[in-house]
């Protein structure tokens, strides 16, 4: 009777062992999963921020409306480049102008709403520019540098998010060669078709997190 005794519980502290790497690779699987940000295919992260003229967006208000996030900071060259020699920005977000389409930048570098608004009227931007001064939207979304683009369908759920295009240089050396992936997205989804690529690789100034904000 001893003899199976031993053995059963044997058995059962390997059950147990197995069980507990199981619960612990199931929590790191969720953890990366978390630090990965927003995911294509699921519902966009919800937030309320203030633009640089004082007035609060709220996402889930522009449900029904395709919206595009850039995440934005007027320091970095990558951004100049696409607001003052391709002019990408501007031209794309007028592109879709009366099209159900909200395009909103968010920044989170500590600049002040004066300061944003500044540099809206110099760089022509008719649109909000978001302060997410605790970088809490961006930890929500997964956002590594500026600009990181992300493009949020009618239904609210995220359908794509990377590079505006295939461009990664500071020169703009592809030109107009280059491929608008954000442009691209917005064709498809305004068609009602899937699109087409839904993830790419993102470029720029990376984006830094405030300590202890989640």
């Amino acid at each position: 009777m001893r003899k199976l005794v031993v053995p059963a519980l044997a058995a059962l502290a390997v059950a147990f062992a197995f069980s507990a790497v199981s619960a612990e690779e199931k929590a790191q699987t969720a953890a990366g999963k978390s630090a990965e940000g927003a995911q294509v295919g699921q519902a966009a992260p919800d937030f309320t921020l203030k633009d640089q003229d004082g007035k609060t967006v709220k996402l889930s208000d522009l449900k029904g409306k395709v919206v595009v996030l850039e995440w934005f900071n007027q320091g970095c060259p990558y951004v100049v480049k696409h607001y003052k020699t391709t002019k990408t920005m501007n031209t794309t977000a007028d592109k879709y102008k009366g099209q159900d389409v909200v395009w909103l930048a968010i920044n989170t570098t500590g600049k002040t709403d004066a300061e944003n608004k500044e540099t809206a009227q110099a760089w022509n931007i008719n649109r909000p520019i978001l302060n997410d001064t605790t970088t809490s939207v961006a930890q929500a979304y997964g956002a590594k540098t500026t600009p990181h683009m992300y493009v949020i369908d009618k239904e609210g759920k995220l359908v794509y998010k990377g590079a505006i295009d295939d461009d990664p240089s500071e020169s703009a050396e592809k030109g107009d060669k280059a491929v608008n992936y954000v442009a691209k997205a917005l064709d498809e989804v305004l068609a009602g078709k899937p699109v087409s690529t839904p993830e790419t690789k993102q470029y720029g100034c990376g984006v830094k997190y405030k300590k202890g904000d989640s």
